[in-house]
Order: C-alpha cells, then sequence, then structure tokens
C-alpha cells in the first residue's frame, strides 16, 4: 500500500486521517493472518484488544487534544508523462478543552502528529521511516513504543522478523548493455531455454535491465511468511525495490509496504536495525554482504551470492563462466535459499521452544543462531598453514573467527589433537604432517562451504593442489 497514494488528500476529517495514519503504522506489524484464520483470531484476541484501545487512541490526538486549527500537508506526486502535480490537503482538529504539554512523539511534513504543531526540522529528534510515509520521523521514545507493541502482537502469532536483501540474495539483475553473445539467448523468445526460465526471467524495459530470480525463491517467501514478519532491505533505489517486491510478491502478501531502500538508511553505505520497527532480539537477516551491518552482526546469516549473469561475476572478480553461460542454474532442492530456510526453521522451532514456557522474558534469536552455527564444525581443531600473511595476528583473521564461529577450535602449533589442516600448498610443512599423520588436508573453501551451507563439508571434495613450479 502506497501511503501518499491511498491518503485521504480530499477529505477534511481529521477523524478520516487520525485513522488512516493508525492504519498505516499497524498496517507495518500486521502479521496478515490467512482468512479464515482471522475470525479465530478475532475471537482469540479480543480482550487484547480491549488493552491496546490506550494505543490506538495515541495516534488520535489530532481530535482530541489540539485546539481547533488548519493543518496544510502539500504533496507532491509524479504525473505518468513525468509532470508533477501538488495536492494540498487540509485536516480540521476539534477543540478541547484542556491543553496539555506535548512530548511530539512524531512529526509528518514537519507537523506534530500529536499536536499539530509545526517544527522544524533540525529541532526533530528520533528516525525517518520514509518507506511508511516519506515524510513521517518518529521519536525514539515512540519507536520503543510502537516496538514493544508490535512485539507483543508477534509473540500472540508466533512468529519472528526477517529482513532479507534483493541482490544476490533473493535475484541477480543485469542491464540489457551488459549482456555478453554468450547470454543472447535470454533475450530470445524462440530459444528453447525460454520455457526453462519462464517465471523466473524478467525483462524491464523501463528500467533497462533484467532481472532473473534465484531458484526456489517463491517457495521461501511462501514458507518463511508462516514464520516470519518480513522486510525487504536494499542498498538500491526505491523505485529499483519497489520493482523488485512487485515481482517477487504481486499480490503483496509478504512484504506490504515494509520496503526499505537507500535513501531510509540512517548512515551512508550501512544498514541498521534502527528503520525496522522490530525489536532485535527477534530479528534474522539474510544478506551477502556482512560489511554493511556493522551494527547487527549477530542476526545476521551470510548467503553465498548468486551470480547468474555474467556482468555480476566479472562485478566481483570471478573468471569463472556465469551460470547463464553455462545455460544453468542453482539447485532448487540444495541451494543456499533451501539451506538459510532450514536454518531459519531451527532458529524459529528453538525460540518458541515449548519447554521454555510462554514467558519470553530474555528470550533472544541471536543466541539461538548462534548455537546452530556452533554445531556445523563442533568438534574439529584447524591448523592454518601460509594462509595468513606474515607477523598477521592469527585470531584477527577472518578465516580464524569464521572457523570459531562454526564451533571449531583454532590453533597454531600441530599436534595430535588437531583434525584438519588448512592450506594453499600441499608442500608446507604442516601439509607435510597432516598427510604423514592422516589427517584432513583442505583447502579454505572447504571452511567457505561450511559457513555458506551450515554443515560440515565432505573433506575429499577440497583437496589441497600442489603448487606448481614458475620456473
Amino acid at each position: 500500500m502506497s501511503l501518499i497514494e491511498d491518503s485521504p488528500v480530499n477529505s477534511s476529517s481529521s477523524d478520516d486521517f487520525a485513522a488512516f495514519l493508525d492504519a498505516e503504522l499497524d498496517s507495518v506489524s500486521d502479521t496478515s493472518p490467512e482468512p479464515e484464520e482471522k475470525e479465530k483470531e478475532e475471537e482469540e484476541e479480543e480482550d487484547d484488544d480491549e488493552e491496546e484501545e490506550d494505543d490506538d487512541e495515541n495516534y488520535k490526538y489530532l481530535i482530541e487534544r489540539t485546539k481547533r486549527r488548519k493543518i496544510s500537508i502539500s504533496e507532491t506526486t509524479e504525473e505518468p508523462n513525468g509532470s508533477t502535480s501538488h495536492t494540498e490537503q487540509e485536516i480540521v482538529l476539534e477543540a478541547s478543552g484542556k491543553e496539555e504539554t506535548c512530548t511530539h512523539p512524531g512529526f509528518i511534513g514537519g507537523m506534530c502528529i500529536k499536536c499539530g504543531e509545526k517544527t522544524d526540522t533540525d529541532n526533530q529528534s528520533g528516525v525517518a521511516f520514509g518507506y511508511i510515509h516519506k515524510d513521517l520521523r518518529l521519536a525514539n521514545d515512540e519507536i520503543t513504543r510502537l516496538r514493544d507493541r508490535d512485539y507483543k502482537n508477534l509473540l500472540r502469532h508466533k512468529k519472528l522478523y526477517l529482513v532479507l536483501d534483493l541482490d544476490h540474495t533473493l535475484l541477480n539483475s543485469t542491464r540489457f548493455s551488459d549482456i555478453i553473445q554468450e547470454e543472447g539467448y535470454l533475450l530470445n523468445q524462440n530459444d528453447p531455454m525460454q520455457d526453462a526460465l519462464k517465471g523466473s526471467l524478467f525483462k524491464l524495459p523501463s528500467m533497462h535491465m533484467v532481472t532473473k530470480l534465484r531458484p526456489f525463491v517463491h517457495t521461501f517467501l511462501k514458507e518463511a511468511s508462516k514464520l516470519f514478519e518480513m522486510y525487504i532491505y536494499t542498498m538500491g533505489e526505491r523505485s529499483y525495490a519497489l520493482e523488485m517486491a512487485n515481482l517477487l510478491d504481486p499480490q503483496k502478501v509478504y512484504f506490504d509496504s515494509r520496503v526499505i531502500a537507500q535513501n531510509d538508511c540512517t548512515q551512508r553505505h550501512q544498514k541498521a536495525l534502527d528503520v525496522v520497527l522490530g525489536q532485535e532480539n527477534a530479528v534474522m537477516i539474510l544478506d551477502d554482504t556482512e560489511m554493511v551491518w556493522a551494527k547487527n552482526k549477530d542476526n545476521l546469516i551470510l548467503m553465498e551470492r548468486y551470480h547468474f549473469f555474467a556482468s555480476s561475476c566479472r562485478q566481483f572478480g570471478y573468471r569463472s563462466k556465469s551460470l547463464s553461460e553455462l545455460r544453468s542454474d542453482e539447485s532448487e532442492d540444495d541451494g543456499a535459499l533451501a539451506t538459510a530456510l532450514k536454518v531459519l526453521k531451527r532458529v524459529h522451532t528453538m525460540f518458541y521452544d515449548s519447554e521454555l514456557g510462554d514467558n519470553f522474558t530474555g528470550r533472544d534469536a541471536r543466541q539461538m543462531l548462534r548455537a546452530v552455527r556452533s554445531e556445523v564444525l563442533k568438534g574439529c581443531k584447524i591448523v592454518f598453514s601460509r594462509i595468513f600473511p606474515t607477523q598477521f595476528q592469527a585470531e584477527n583473521h577472518q578465516l580464524w573467527m569464521v572457523a570459531e564461529r562454526l564451533g571449531a577450535t583454532c590453533t597454531t602449533e600441530v599436534d595430535a589433537s588437531v583434525t584438519h589442516v588448512i592450506s594453499t600448498d600441499i608442500g608446507t610443512e604442516k601439509s607435510r604432517w597432516a598427510v604423514q599423520e592422516k589427517k584432513f588436508l583442505v583447502e579454505p573453501r572447504w571452511l567457505e562451504a561450511a559457513n555458506f551451507r551450515w554443515e560440515r563439508q565432505p573433506e575429499e571434495k577440497f583437496p589441497v593442489k600442489e603448487v606448481k613450479d614458475k620456473h
């Protein structure tokens, strides 16, 4: 739902506006139960709704607690022909007898949503929630209140939050101009591959690009939506984000207005959960880039990048052929999204474990995720050989930290308890020791694969090859 498109701009009723604003904020926390479940849930939640009446009234101060005044909000909308039009909205607020000091819980277009007072942008605290409404800013106390309220609602439905990246996580896009000759069949409607790609390959002339959805994505979204309230969060522009959301969720049953784009970020080149109306202890994140989540790494499930197009491989420095060049694709049943779904289901099951009871105080999905991850290489003791630069502090290297997060023990010296030597050269002293002592000798990709696939990989698939003498 677009708040701008559906705003009652022609109404002068403050009741309409207050109800509209409340409904929009509620839509962000709506778990969207199936139609057949609604009647039962309404009966079960009747008492809860009575308790929340006070919360609902908080957004109706526009009627109850302000003096009679006219407030104009100027909306600029873009017409199909590229021109713009301006709509002025008048909201008539009824007077109340007693005037109170306003805490200014939020602003729309510089107007306090409680008292209607105009405030300069420089004097507005809190966080902007442009994906809910392009002019909406909420104060920190109000964000906390909304998150607490939404969390209680989430627990009733036994759900968690899931934040999903787009590019290289759920899909892959390329420009028409970047398609190479070997990929020409993608644009040829008569090519036999078109039947196999039907429903997953989309040509978008208005954006001059082609998008390929990752295998299993539709099943993933359907299954995940039963357990999670989902957000899209991309560093792409809003127009691109909405176009991709439409491909993934044309009926708007998964994301609704929860599509966060580049301009919604509070810090340049960084993503953070400060713009997500969900409690951090109940949020899981799927993204192919760890560094953008500097403040929320504990919530992150790192995804193996989806490189369908040749341009995507070139962008990340891969010399191998892309899936499109090979006329192939990622596995439906054993691909990255299928793996991620299994992990998400395990975390959800652990969070709502019946043996833990109905008291969710202190319950933290991040701890559950950490526990699942630590089982992957449990019992493995690893030594690295010529992997780290000379004089580099070994325990600070990314691979060392990954191994420990997966439950392995890392050490710098070999002994009988070592199970694996990770190396790129079979001729190193530690590599020769591993062969002699019949220990596993594997290349670093073995560790990376375990990290992405969330299970220990067959060591024989990652042998260390002899380094040929360049001379």
